[in-house]
């Protein structure tokens, strides 16, 4: 199977809303067929982001009590519904032409999902799927989130994974409209701060060896 070209770029930590800005430019570009297949590899400032099933009733605050704690709020076009993002996270975003790949979206999701199993089994974390909600989770505890769009065969959007990440903030919401499960994160979960680098080197590595040949 011919492996296909992925650029990988790593802006470092943005607000959100520059980020979506940079998504939006590099969509259009690859929808023109200017530039290959490319992930972003970023943490956010503190971000809630509503999507297209969100509900307001998710966030448990009001949106003066967000300014007050200096955490933005977005209505965006992804799946799913309301999600944190935040330094000690890695979010990875991914502008990838799928239209002439005879491949579903669940394809795809279930490799994003699968990078972020690999790089937690790199410190000794089983992490698994969970039948009845989208992301990945450790026991009850989800670590990484997914959320996508496809506009004209390119998707937009993607995945988020929790390393240092600060999980009261999530108090702050039902993350993705599930009240029932909580969240966790490789610090929590090994009892220590892990590098953000080594772990963006590692779901790097992992979504560039399962889209390669996707």
């Amino acid at each position: 199977m011919e492996q296909r070209t992925i650029d990988v770029r790593r802006p470092g930590r943005i607000r959100y809303a520059p980020a979506l800005d940079l998504q939006m430019e590099l969509h259009a570009q690859r929808v023109a067929g200017e530039i290959p297949d490319t992930i972003l590899l970023l943490e956010h400032d503190p971000v809630f982001t509503l999507g297209r099933q969100g509900r307001r009733d998710s966030l448990l605050v009001s949106e003066e009590e967000l300014q007050r704690r200096g955490i933005d709020l977005h209505h965006i076009d992804r799946g799913g519904d309301i999600t944190y993002h935040g330094p000690g996270q890695v979010v990875a975003y991914f502008i990838v032409d799928i239209s002439h790949r005879n491949k579903d979206i669940k394809r795809l999701i279930h490799a994003l999902e699968e990078a972020m199993i690999r790089t937690a089994g790199e410190y000794g974390l089983t992490a698994d799927r969970d039948q009845q909600y989208p992301g990945v989770w450790v026991g009850e505890g989800k670590i990484g989130a997914v959320g996508l769009r496809i506009d004209h065969g390119v998707t937009r959007h993607g995945i988020a994974f929790n390393v240092n990440t600060n999980l009261e903030d999530f108090r702050l919401i039902n993350p993705c409209g599930i009240i029932d499960k909580s969240v966790t994160s490789l610090q929590k979960e090994l009892g220590r701060e892990v590098p953000m680098d080594e772990v963006t080197d590692a779901l790097g590595r992992h979504l560039l060896e399962l889209l390669g040949n996707w």
